[in-house]
């Protein structure tokens, strides 16, 4: 049985977070493989045949492959393509690029789902910035999944953590979700808007929250294959994203292999946190 709250928003029990926290180790996993893998001269596609191999090989299934018709296992979103990039082998890396990667596996009936963005070799130190104000400002979000907070401090604590720190877009139409039985589900999760909003968080909520934070504007455009976000005005773009369940102990971050340890403490023992 999957229990939903008022607002129908799935609820899981201290077991469904133990394998919820079992796919998103399937995605960490892969993504950090990911991570080390990529170099001038690969091609998304390549890393995206390394990414299928690594979920099938831990018996878990691509959750973005014939998803509403994408044809991958990975996004692969390249400087200035902003999510939903598809992975093709008609251009490679080169020095100074930066690559997006976001990936979800199903293991067991339960999704996972995170991204990060890489720097290929050595790049501009804006688009070093860019990055770690991106992943700064995921981390601010997920601190505020605390029982009794509200929906919308999400996205105010990633607004408030990027304009802090510069001239940066947000792109307004796209942000994360609830995530569980299914890929996406409700609710949508704003990465702006104002603080004591929307349903109170409550334990066994889970969430994928994903900043994307553009270099310049947050205006974007979708390209002809209906699918790939790029910047209008050519700029880089950033995303990185966690999959994140709500403890009665706090955040535990499903997708991180430390289960968040590093940023929240060691998760404490049946909060789902065994690695």
């Amino acid at each position: 049985m999957f229990k939903k709250n008022k607002h129908g928003i799935q609820v899981k029990t201290p077991e469904q977070l133990e394998k919820m926290r079992a796919a998103g180790l399937v995605v960490g996993r892969t993504l950090e493989l990911l991570r080390s893998s990529v170099e001038p001269g690969l091609t998304p596609l390549d890393l995206d045949v390394i990414a299928e191999k690594a979920i099938r090989d831990a018996g878990a299934i691509p959750s973005f492959k014939g998803y509403q018709g994408f044809p991958a296992t990975i996004c692969a979103s390249v400087n200035d393509e902003v999510v939903h990039g598809i992975p093709t082998d008609r251009r490679k890396l080169r020095e100074g690029d930066i690559i997006s990667i976001d990936c979800g596996a199903i293991l067991d009936g339960w999704h996972g789902d995170s991204a990060i963005t890489v720097a290929v070799g050595e790049v501009d130190p804006a688009l070093t910035e860019l990055m770690r104000v991106t992943e700064e400002a995921m981390w601010r979000g997920i601190a505020a999944l605390r029982v009794g907070g509200h929906l919308s401090d999400i996205g105010f604590q990633v607004e408030k953590y990027v304009r802090s720190q510069g001239r940066y877009g947000i792109p307004q139409e796209y942000g994360g979700h609830g995530i569980g039985t299914e890929m996406h589900m409700d609710p949508w999760v704003a990465n702006h808007g104002r603080p004591g909003r929307g349903p109170r968080f409550e334990p066994g909520m889970c969430f994928a929250i994903e900043p994307m934070v553009n270099l310049g504007t947050d205006r974007t455009r979708v390209l002809a294959d209906d699918w790939t976000v790029v910047t209008v005005d050519g700029k880089a773009s950033a995303h990185f994203e966690h999959s994140v369940a709500v403890t009665e102990n706090g955040p535990l971050v499903l997708t991180a292999i430390d289960g968040g340890a590093s940023r929240f403490g060691e998760p404490v023992a049946g909060s789902g946190g065994q690695a």
